[in-house]
């Protein structure tokens, strides 16, 4: 069992607090997942509830965090630059539990994760991997320890279809307490039971957190259907607020108008109008007072707002793509032969296939073309953020810099205004793009294309730094764009709602996918 007792955590460099008061309890069976906009702090909360210093050069917190002497297993989003580098062998051993492990216990770990022996003294680097493997080689080094908690931070990320339904059977067949994060709305969706939302409202000035013993859809549902009565009653409070300040102000120009016209000569009628003027203003204090207590409007962070700019219309006969590839070859390996791919108009199309297939490669050989091109205007988004298509060596400079093109006082109040909409501090802002989570880094990519006026575009993982709860609007967005999408997604909310065709990539070529 893990107790959370009265957590708050401030960042130290803006003081801005990402948690208050948070307070939840996991139990055996507890498959609990951390939800939350980008930059909220999930990450945050979940290292520091396995290591307290692997925080504590950038935030303070107060607060009580009871392990019970429980084991806990952490995965972390990435690996460190050192462990990418190492052999999956040296990165085993670097759990001494490993060394230490009998042989039949690392079968039955294997076995239980599917991952084939050989792999585990493979002296094949970490980071040659694909995103399965690499998941299933920190989890055993993970299960060597014997944990009785685990931490999971993004273990969706970078996986294909066929790891994610593995990754739901481990989930739901752990047997003690699990947190979790992850964007994929259907992972959620099949193995949460516990919801713990992070928020940060009026502006980010405000931390505020929901604990829940319920499934991620009848949270949501729930929740949607809370804010909308609060919305509606908020409206209804107003209305009615605004008809009895009618009737009052009637009622206050007449007494203000007796009084006015009210003879010298009748002390007895202007003692009654200033009594009831008294009245009147202690009326007016009542109406104060019960507009301070109305039912607010609610304050959620869903509400991120973005479109797309003009953009040149695609005619629908318009070929934005005929690929005809013999080979798609990394390095001196043939990843796929005979690969024919062909885009009309404003098709929107998905590519699927398992890790280590090739689909980012082939994907890079299309951007390639399509970049070039003056007939279509083509704007790529790259899994990696720091390819030179990404960020590149921009990390450094602010967001307002990174988007802009002339740096004129009137693009740049444009740019706030567009940041603002996708709930950006001022601070924000200010920051380097380095300092952004991946998904605020997410919604600057994405900010970036909109502004560009393209008509075509190339999508790495499109929804994999979006939140659950932004999912559903970058979805409509997306769904919504007039021009052409080529695209990868694992997303199974991303392939079912935008996508028009999916193919499947293997050793053979594009397979339809009915």
């Amino acid at each position: 069992m893990i107790q959370i007792k009265n957590l708050s955590i401030t960042y130290k460099k803006d003081l801005r607090e990402l948690v208050s008061e948070l307070s939840f309890v996991l139990n055996e069976g507890d498959k609990a997942a951390l939800i939350g906009e980008e930059g909220n702090g999930k990450s945050t909360l979940l290292k520091l509830i396995y290591e307290e210093s692997m925080v504590e050069d950038y935030v303070e917190y107060s607060g009580e965090i009871i392990r019970n002497r429980s084991v806990l297993g952490y995965l972390g989003q990435e690996l460190e630059p050192e462990e990418r580098e190492k052999s999956v062998y040296e990165f085993l051993c670097g759990e001494p539990e490993f060394q230490g492990s009998e042989p039949k216990e690392l079968a039955a770990y294997a076995g239980k994760l599917h991952v084939p022996i050989p792999l585990l003294y493979s002296e094949q680097r970490m980071n040659s991997l694909s995103g399965g493997e690499k998941i299933k080689i920190c989890l055993l080094r993970i299960l060597c320890r014997k944990p009785d908690v685990l931490l999971l931070d993004e273990p969706s990320n970078d996986i294909d279809l066929k790891t994610l339904l593995w990754l739901e059977e481990f989930i739901l067949g752990w047997e003690g307490p699990l947190l979790y994060i992850s964007h994929d709305e259907t992972l959620l969706e099949r193995t949460a039971n516990k919801i713990i939302h992070l928020e940060q409202i009026q502006r980010k000035q405000k931390a505020r957190h929901t604990v829940k013993s319920l499934d991620y859809e009848t949270y949501v549902n729930r929740r949607k259907g809370g804010l909308q009565k609060q919305e509606q009653l908020a409206r209804a409070e107003r209305s009615e607020y605004r008809k009895q300040q009618e009737k009052f102000m009637r009622i206050q120009q007449k007494v203000e108008h007796q009084q006015e016209t009210i003879s010298r000569q009748d002390p007895h009628g202007a003692q009654l109008l200033k009594k009831k003027m008294h009245a009147i203003k202690s009326m007016e204090r009542r109406f104060e007072k019960d507009f301070e207590q109305m039912t607010e409007f609610p304050d959620v962070e869903e509400s991120i707002f973005v479109k797309f700019g003009e953009m040149k219309e695609l005619p629908s006969g318009k070929t934005v793509l005929d690929l005809s590839l013999p080979e798609l070859r990394m390095g001196e390996r043939v990843l796929a032969r005979n690969l024919c791919l062909r885009v009309k108009g404003s098709e929107k199309i998905c590519l699927t296939g398992d890790n280590g297939a090739g689909k980012t490669t082939l994907l890079k050989t299309i951007a390639a073309g399509l970049l070039e091109r003056t007939d279509i205007k083509a704007a790529y988004i790259p899994q990696n953020y720091t390819d030179p298509e990404g960020f590149g060596a921009a990390l450094q400079v602010t967001p307002v810099e990174f988007l802009a093109e002339k740096g004129d006082k009137e693009e740049n109040t444009k740019i706030r205004t567009y940041l603002g909409s996708l709930k950006f501090t001022a601070d924000e802002m200010e920051h380097s793009v380095r300092e952004l989570s991946g998904g605020q880094r997410a919604k600057l990519l994405l900010l970036r294309i909109c502004m560009s006026g393209a008509n075509v575009l190339i999508l790495d993982e499109p929804t994999r730094n979006f939140s659950p709860l932004s999912g559903p609007v970058i979805r409509k967005m997306l769904t919504e764009f007039p021009g052409a999408i080529i695209s990868i997604s694992h997303d199974r909310k991303y392939i079912g709602e935008v996508c028009e065709k999916v193919y499947r990539l293997t050793e053979e070529g594009l397979v339809l996918v009915e």
